[in-house]
């Protein structure tokens, strides 16, 4: 077992890491929930996970509520929002209760808002099934929904109260998935650990066949840096939170335009916005050409896009730029990008001119 803290005073909580935790989730829930009812609320895609974690609270004699959503990031919506709430409340949970969230970044993204607004805030345990929720999104307390402006746009900070992470779980990931996940794994090599990201290109493409030890590895290692950098910036007002952005601006315009669908998953997304931050960056003489190639080509060698085309969108600069105009970190007209100097040396830049971005994008090799 590796138990990560994540320390943030009143708002602290361990992520715990465990090989087969799924069964044993009792003994990491049951002390938050005491012998209240437990609601789960699951994708449609977590059928055999959601009937372990069943078994492992009612083996304590603990009554569970099942919620299925729909799997997908349609899910992320105000109508899924309203249903989830109206039925937390059916089921009578209270403001001392604890929900718990089993499946991706969307239901773990939509349980964390349901709570944090539902009598003006509940509790909810992370167990997050996809490696992108395991090494992202289940850590830090953003959470949210989509709207036709954006994504995520609505939303609140909302920690959890805990995070069981069962590597094993990622055997049953589809290989896509998985690969999108991995997406977020680089990202942290290429913000401030050069080291970690060699880490990923020399072991990448066995993590991805199903190594088990390498995905515990990088597990415990990303959860780790996020945890760091989410203690040192818990509500993103300092700029240092704001790393954990990078690829995320290119890459939410890249989402929009395919409407947020399973058309391009949002790891895909992200893998394709760090290359184009980097070639961005390259391009404006801040780092070396040498390394945007090299982030391009790791992306490349895994199965993931490192651009506009591979990532199967055909839209012109101006229209992938439009989208960037709803990001919700536009403040006064400019919108933060985040651009490197090098591998692993990362950068909130204020001063990007989004006409120059436009003429990057069109500017592409397509």
């Amino acid at each position: 077992m590796t138990v990560v803290p994540v320390a943030l005073g009143a708002c602290s909580y361990d992520v715990i890491i465990e090989p087969g935790l799924l069964a044993s989730a009792a003994d990491h829930i049951a002390p938050l929930t005491g012998t209240r009812p437990v609601v789960i609320v699951a994708d449609a895609n977590v059928g055999t996970h959601l009937a372990t974690l069943r078994r492992s609270l009612e083996s304590t004699g603990l009554v569970v509520h099942p919620i299925e959503i729909s799997a997908g990031e349609a899910s992320k919506s105000w109508a899924t929002l309203e249903r989830l709430c109206d039925e937390l409340l059916a089921l009578g949970v209270e403001r001392g209760d604890h929900v718990v969230a089993l499946g991706g970044g969307v239901i773990g993204d939509l349980v964390g808002f349901a709570t944090a607004i539902l009598k003006r805030g509940c509790g909810f345990i992370q167990v997050p099934t996809t490696l992108l929720a395991q090494v992202d999104s289940s850590v830090g307390g953003k959470t949210g929904i989509n709207a036709r402006a954006g994504k995520n746009l609505i939303g609140a900070f909302h920690q959890p109260a805990r995070v069981l992470i069962d590597p094993d779980v990622l055997a049953t990931l589809p290989p896509r998935q998985l690969r999108a996940g991995y997406a977020e794994v680089a990202k942290y090599g290429l913000i401030d650990d050069a080291v970690f990201f060699a880490w990923c290109e020399e072991n990448g493409a066995a993590l991805l066949a199903g190594d088990r030890g390498l995905q515990a590895q990088a597990i415990a290692h990303s959860v780790a840096a996020k945890a760091r950098i989410v203690g040192e910036d818990e509500f993103e007002t300092t700029g240092r939170r704001a790393l954990l952005n990078l690829g995320h601006t290119f890459g939410h315009a890249l989402e929009a335009e395919a409407g947020f669908s399973d058309r391009l998953l949002h790891g895909e997304a992200v893998a394709a916005g760090c290359a184009l931050a980097f070639a961005y960056s390259a391009r404006r003489g801040l780092c070396p050409a040498g390394a945007a190639e090299r982030v391009a080509a790791h992306f490349r060698a895994v199965g993931l896009p490192d651009g506009v085309p591979s990532a199967g969108i055909e839209a012109t600069g101006a229209t992938l730029v439009e989208h960037m105009r709803h990001d919700k970190k536009m403040a006064a007209g400019t919108l933060p990008f985040l651009l490197a100097r090098d591998i692993g040396q990362t950068y909130l830049d204020k001063t990007v001119d989004l006409a120059d971005v436009t003429a990057f994008l069109d500017g592409r090799d397509r």
